[in-house]
Order: structure tokens, then sequence, then C-alpha cells
């Protein structure tokens, strides 16, 4: 199975032991608060499990289907196997706030419990259910109101797990193709004493690039379309059909799906998609692609812990590592989205659509631009809170690009590409 150097663009580690670590780690700990008391939304997960037959079955089914060997790891690696170890370790990680460390970034910490879940067919199954996206949905709102708040500001210090380290502040200055995080982005304070002047997990998550830093390559002219987030290219796809199955191995896009049945959707058959991702350590809010004014604007709730069924333990080649690492092109048809609809100034564009999909613990995708506002090439679209992700253009099949990936492929090996910098041009 091909070695990416991270998992998930940064979001989970490079290295295979330390998230076996990890997790052991968190499963401990979950056993020892065995005595305490469930979490509302969580023990809503356990009432819905212990009530639902379907349900509870789709839960036994999911864990009995896992190997009983370790699949692609260490031996003797702990490994969640039934709804209550589940419950639990769920319980424990909404209570805390995600630490820095050098291997990488256990950013989405319940995908990592659920990654070999996710790769069963009953965890297709399951983890596409209404019912139970809606208890996960109240399960990571549970948890962003905690890391929204000030108590969730204890890992920003200047320990080795800190992420006001030298080394923490290091990584994400090189991530942002920088020298010092301080030159890079704004901050309320320079005292790593104060925390630099964050206020909380998420505050400093969401933080902003200073003025300029990231500005508008080729602002005035109509013809360039600006990268809308600090991503990485993924995949561009052309002549998308209306409808395909988005669950087979090649993982084709699916309008209808992508754009939940929206009216809309039948003016971009046949046109084009641009999916970039994003990494843990960078900036995380989206800017528009284009000067034009919004005209619709929508959330989508869709799953939160989906996979494609080809990239689990029916693959072949063995089950994704990472459940979403290699299943972009499927989430951007099943996991929960924010759509918004620009019409270009350029008449050579005309109607766009800017998508961006939450994967794994990312549970808010907030939009901060209103229908009928008009936005500059660069503005502000909205923004992910706690995690990040991937993000679609879509683009109507008159609109003729030529893209600029800065001499790169597409692909789960690619870096990013500067915010507001030029990715295509419309010939």
């Amino acid at each position: 199975m091909t070695r990416h150097k991270f998992n998930v663009g940064k979001w989970l580690p490079s290295d295979q032991e330390f998230e076996n670590k990890w997790i052991k780690k968190v499963y401990e700990e979950a056993m020892q608060e065995e005595n305490r008391n469930l979490l509302p939304p969580v023990q809503a997960l356990k009432e819905l499990i212990e009530s639902d037959r379907y349900i509870w079955n789709l839960f036994q089914m999911m864990f009995d289907e896992i190997p009983e060997k370790d699949v692609d790891t260490p031996a003797g690696t702990p490994q969640v196997r039934d709804y209550q170890q589940l419950l639990l370790m769920l319980n424990r990680i909404i209570q805390r706030a995600p630490e820095f460390n050098t291997t990488g970034l256990v950013g989405t910490p319940i995908n990592a419990i659920l990654d070999y879940p996710m790769g069963t067919k009953a965890g297709y199954v399951l983890f596409n259910d209404p019912k139970v996206n809606a208890r996960f949905r109240n399960i990571l709102n549970y948890w962003g109101r905690y890391l929204q708040s000030e108590d969730s500001t204890y890992v920003l210090n200047t320990s080795d797990k800190g992420w006001l380290s030298n080394t923490a502040l290091n990584e994400m200055a090189k991530e942002a193709k920088g020298d010092n995080f301080l030159d890079l982005f704004n901050c309320r304070s320079n005292d790593v004493k104060q925390k630099l002047g964050f206020r909380s997990w998420d505050d400093f998550f969401t933080r902003t690039f200073k003025n300029d830093v990231r500005p508008v390559v080729n602002a005035d002219d109509p013809n360039v379309i600006a990268n809308a987030c600090e991503s990485a290219p993924f995949r561009i796809a052309r002549n998308v059909p209306l409808k395909n199955k988005f669950w087979i191995k090649g993982q084709p896009y699916s309008l209808l799906d992508l754009l939940h049945n929206d009216p809309w959707t039948s003016k971009f058959e046949g046109g084009t998609i641009y999916q970039a991702f994003l990494s843990a350590l960078s900036y995380h809010r989206w800017n528009s692609p284009v000067s034009g004014k919004i005209v619709k604007a929508y959330h989508i709730n869709g799953s939160y812990y989906g996979e494609a069924l080809s990239q689990g333990f029916e693959n072949p080649s063995g089950a994704d590592p990472v459940a979403a690492n290699d299943s972009q092109a499927f989430l951007t048809s099943t996991a929960t989205r924010a759509v918004i609809f620009i019409q270009a100034d350029n008449p050579k564009i005309g109607l766009m659509c800017f998508v961006a999909v939450g994967m794994g613990d990312v549970s808010n995708n907030e939009i901060t631009v209103r229908i009928g506002q008009h936005v500059k090439k660069g503005e502000q679209l909205g923004m992910f809170h706690f995690g990040g992700s991937t993000h679609v253009l879509l683009f109507q099949p008159t609109v003729d690009l030529d893209f600029n990936l800065h001499g790169q492929k597409p692909g789960i090996d690619s870096s990013n590409i500067k915010v507001r910098d030029e990715i295509a041009v419309v010939k």
C-alpha cells in the first residue's frame, strides 16, 4: 500500500506507530473514566443504539467485520471492539482540545478511532444513516462549543505538546511558506504567556493572515481565478455528469448528489470541477475565487464518518489506513457541506459554485456572506471551524479553463498553493 508523508493532508500522523500509541492512550484513559456519566450528546447516541434494533445490529456487525488480526498496524494495538468502548472514548475526546506533536497532528481524533469500523460494509451503511448522523452532529457541536470556550486554550502553551512552542510556531510558519509566525498571522499579543491573545482553540485555529501576506494575484484581471483556500490540488474533472454511481472504485463526481438536487444543478452538467484539500496547520478561511454577486448560499447536513466502500476492507489492496484519505471525491456527495453560488462579474465565467466539504470531525462550515452581497475576488466567504478538509469549485460547461497548479500534479501528495494565488485562467 502506498505510504504518504502525511495522511489526509496532515490531519493524521505521518507515523503510524505514533497514532497507535495515541489511540492506546485514549483507550486507557477512557477505560479509567468508566464510572463517569456520559455527556448528554453521547448518552443520546447510546439511547439510539439501545432502542433501535436496526442500528444496534449495524453496530454489532460493524465491529464483527473488522479482521481479528491487526490491519497494517503493529501487534497489540488496542482497537475499539464494541459500542460501549466507543461511547467512553467519544466522551473522553470531546472534553479535550488537540495537542501538537512533531510526528503529525491527530487533528481528527474521532476519525482516528473509527478508521477500521468505517472500512466495513456495515460501517458504510451505518455512517450514512440519518439518525446516526444526527446524533454525531450533536456530539460534534458539543465539542465545537468546548473548542470555542476559554477552557480549550490550555493547549496554547510552550510545552512540547503546546501550539505555542518554537517547534509548533516554526512548523506553522513553514506551512504558510514564511519564516516567522508573528509576521504572518494577526495576533492580539506578541507574548506567548498571554497565548498571543487567542481566546480559544477555535480562535487560534481560524486565525487570519496579516493584510499584506496573501495579496490577490492579478486582482484586476477578471479572467484569473484565485485559489479559494490555502490548499493542495486533489483532482480536476471535466465533462462532469449530472448523475453517477459515486460509490464505485473510481469515485466519479455526481452533480445531483454534490449539490443535493439543487434546481440549478443542470446548469453545470458537462462542466468542470476543481477539488483541493487543506492541511491542519494551514489557514482555514474561504475566499472568493472571482468577483461577483452571492446569489444562493446554504448548508447541507450530510454524513460525518462515511468512507467510499471501495476504499474499505473490500479493496483488494487493503483498507485505507485513514478512512478519509482516499475518499475525498466520494465525500463531496455525502459529507456535510456549505454551498455558495456566485454570479461572476465576468460573463465568460457566469454562474459558478464554491462548495466547502467537512471531512471527519469537521462539523461546522460557517458561511459569512449573505445573498445579494457583492464580493471582490479574494474576499472572505466563510471558514471551517476546528477541522478542515476539502473544497470544490464548480464551473459551467461553457467555461474553458487553463489550470495553473504551480508545477505539480493533483493528488494526495500535492502541496499547498497560496490562498488568493492564481489557480486557473479563463481562455
